[in-house]
């Protein structure tokens, strides 16, 4: 089966001194590599630059951000996705599934813009 080309997107390539360094890259796919929205989302997160987010006020905002295309943070810590109808969080190997724990259904840890 054909396998999607990954690719290292350091956080060096947007950001000059960031202010959270680890994780220094993340794998993504071309696509995804090249993606504005995420770009925005992971300097904002880097830089700790919230300046144009806000917290989630309730879940139609988070979920206006994914029909969007845009990408909200969670606690502060992790870009979140929304692919296949499964909201993923990004790692530094890729995204993952997001658990379902009870923090994810606390609007305070979700901000957005």
């Amino acid at each position: 089966m054909y396998q999607k080309k990954k690719e290292k997107l350091f956080i060096s390539e947007l950001l000059e001194d960031p202010a959270v360094s680890y994780p220094s890259y993340y794998i993504l796919s071309t696509y995804a590599c090249n993606n504005e929205m995420l770009h925005a989302a992971l300097i904002a997160l880097h830089s700790f630059d919230f300046s144009y987010y806000e917290t989630a006020k309730s879940y139609t905002d988070i979920f206006a951000m994914f029909h969007a295309g845009t990408f909200p943070i969670y606690k502060e810590k992790y870009v979140v996705g929304y692919f296949g109808n499964k909201m993923m969080y990004l790692e530094s190997n890729g995204w993952k599934g997001m658990p379902t724990t009870e923090d994810i259904f606390k609007m305070e840890h979700w901000l957005v813009c």
